[in-house]
């Protein structure tokens, strides 16, 4: 039996943000709808560093995954990522390995597409500019998500290092249909001011404290956080998830990691699975502030996964290996 080799570039040629994104709709949909199977998260430490294990099943659409992610704090002494990730598919008939691929490239683009269905059915039809606070990888998928949701004109990038911020602007820079881009370092003054002008606010930070002030926020905007993922992170204010319509990607995972809702004791509006099934409705009106927090579950990377090998068997992307 062959086994499909996909690099991280593969990935990425595979799965195009727009793929992507209607790759979560099936994930979530099924994850609200009990048609998915998430064991505990398996967790193997070293001296060195850990080794996290993520399976999922996914029963309506029959895509079965496990991705591998490991965090060793040292590597970057010796030249190699602080985080590693590889996915493998499995055929759920069977059992058998069919694919192995970059998890780093896919897990960012995957959270990234989480963040644009979010802005697709949460934000403004007319939303069109962001302020973003976070311009690392996760910043940068999370603008690829909502620029492929929404019709985005300008986009602040807010971030500690100012070099970093001008790093990413330079980058978009060469984006097809390009909006203007504000560069800057998360001064009071700015953080207001592109609070106070955007549609849609996404946080992609490690900040363990607020980095903004819920009262600046305008009726109708969009909130994303995806940053926080500890019960002691918090990058959404409490008086914003209390101002918030708020919508989770798992309740149950939420309510264990997000530091953001469980600080401000949220009340949860829906999963966002709910909202795709129908169960719950979109935004309601314009005036309407929500907030979408998301900590990543395992049945997006089964999704994602399985669209990836898809597209790479048509075009013929990756290396055939076999094990026998």
């Amino acid at each position: 039996m062959m086994i499909r080799i996909l690099t991280a570039d593969h990935v990425r040629e595979a799965l195009p943000m727009p793929k992507a994104i209607e790759a979560m709709k099936r994930a979530f949909g099924q994850l609200s709808a009990h048609q998915a199977d998430i064991p505990l998260r398996g967790r193997l430490a070293t001296e060195k560093g850990i080794t996290l294990l993520m399976p999922a099943f996914l029963r309506q659409s029959r895509e079965l995954a496990i991705k591998i992610v490991s965090i060793y704090g040292d590597n970057p002494r010796m030249g190699l990522p602080t985080v590693a990730g590889l996915v493998m598919v499995l055929d759920p008939q069977t059992g058998m390995l069919l694919a192995l691929m970059d998890g780093t490239s896919l897990t960012a683009i995957r959270t990234g597409a989480a963040g644009g269905l979010a802005s697709e059915l949460l934000s403004r039809k007319d939303a069109g500019t962001v302020a973003l606070f976070g311009a690392g990888v996760q910043g940068k998928s999370q603008l690829q998500g909502v620029m492929a949701v929404r019709n985005i004109r300008k986009v602040w990038i807010l971030d500690s290092s100012l070099n970093q911020a001008e790093k990413l602007a330079a980058e978009m820079a060469s984006w097809s249909s390009c909006p203007e881009i504000v560069a800057k370092k998360s001064s009071d003054r700015d953080v207001r001011e592109a609070i106070s002008q955007a549609d849609i606010v996404i946080a992609a930070t490690t900040s363990l404290t607020p980095l903004f002030n819920g009262n600046d926020l305008r009726p109708g905007t969009h909130v994303t956080g995806v940053g926080s993922f500890t019960p002691q992170m918090q990058e959404i204010d409490e008086l914003t998830v209390r101002r918030a319509r708020v919508i989770v990607d798992s309740r149950e995972a939420c309510m264990a990691e997000a530091g953001d809702l469980i600080i401000a004791d949220a009340v949860i509006s829906a999963e966002i699975g709910e909202i795709v099934n129908g169960v719950f409705p979109p935004r309601q009106n314009d005036q309407e502030i929500t907030f979408f927090k998301s900590v990543g579950v395992a049945v997006q990377d089964a999704a994602a996964a399985a669209t990836v090998l898809a597209e790479a068997t048509e075009k013929g992307l990756g290396t055939l290996v076999s094990l026998f």
